[in-house]
């Protein structure tokens, strides 16, 4: 039987891949080809295409289409990165053991290679490669657009920057995490209800599921910089602490925090059992991310 982590790494080249095809086509004389690949191709797992690929295999949805789906949202999260490391953000200089994308180039080649990936997110979507009907695509990219938008990853990290260093409640930090975090793991859940055009109540079921597995990447992500290596992470570690940011860590202790997203984890596992045997894979990408160590 295949381990796991193969199957994640065969996901992750197949999106590589897949990305590589979209960029190499473009015009290699533009000065921002080479900060986006830098962005884009900056080691990460590829775990929110693994984790449409694994919803998707649920409803027997063609592997190629799944993975070109991937490879959209795994640009939008590569654009929400490179902003994320700027210094009017959070001001970090290191993303994976190596220096972050605006100090590796510069500021606003950074900023406009970033704004480039989202963009080149929904051409992947429109383009011709992705064989689904245009009333599929237009749902996919309304639905990215919202998740990424100001009601979602940009309206999340607005609030994580704005709760700096201020106290609020548990509900406010799972309400900000849900949106940084949350929403685009929700379109990797809800976009296999949209390709195989489900009624609203089945793709909401499948939108919770995202949320509540984003919600337990995010607290585990906070878990990691509370008490993981930094050698291992690829950034220096105890950052949240250090700039008062709004985590769960922060506000109930490490903990507390493991015990909730211990039973956060038992709760998205039931959900995703409702679906049978075909559920085994991302079951397991449930597993893998409260056990990752970066």
């Amino acid at each position: 039987m295949q381990k796991f982590s193969d199957k994640l790494n065969v996901i992750a080249g197949d999106t590589n891949a897949c990305l590589k095809k979209f960029l190499f086509k473009k015009n290699k004389y533009s000065y921002l080809i080479k900060p986006m690949k830098y962005g884009v191709f900056s080691g990460g797992k590829r775990f929110r295409s693994a984790i449409i690929v694994n919803v998707g295999k649920i409803f027997n949805i063609d592997y190629k289409k799944l993975i070109i789906v991937g490879a959209a949202i795994e640009c939008v999260h590569s654009y929400s990165l490179i902003h994320d490391d700027l210094p009017a953000m959070d001001n970090d200089d290191l993303r994976r053991g190596r220096l972050a994308t605006h100090k590796k180039f510069n500021e606003f080649t950074a900023i406009l290679a970033a704004n480039s990936l989202l963009t080149l997110a929904f051409e992947i979507l429109s383009s011709k490669n992705l064989k689904l009907s245009s009333k599929v695509k237009n749902e996919l990219i309304t639905s990215l657009a919202i998740y990424s938008g100001f009601s979602g990853l940009a309206g999340g990290q607005y609030f994580d920057l704005t709760f700096e260093n201020k106290k609020i409640s548990k509900k406010k930090i799972i309400n900000i995490q849900n949106n940084k975090t949350g929403k685009l793991f929700a379109f990797c859940c809800e976009c296999a209800g949209i390709i195989k055009e489900q009624n609203f109540k089945k793709r909401k079921i499948l939108k919770k599921i995202g949320l509540d597995i984003g919600l337990l990447f995010q607290i585990t992500d906070d878990l990691i910089d509370f008490k993981g290596n930094s050698k291992i992470v690829g950034k220096p570690t105890k950052m949240d602490k250090n700039k008062g940011k709004p985590t769960l860590v922060n506000l109930l202790g490490y903990k507390k925090t493991l015990n909730f997203a211990n039973n956060l984890k038992n709760k998205i596992n039931k959900k995703i059992q409702n679906y049978g045997i075909k559920s085994q894979d991302l079951l397991q990408s449930v597993e893998f991310i409260l056990d990752r160590k970066s």
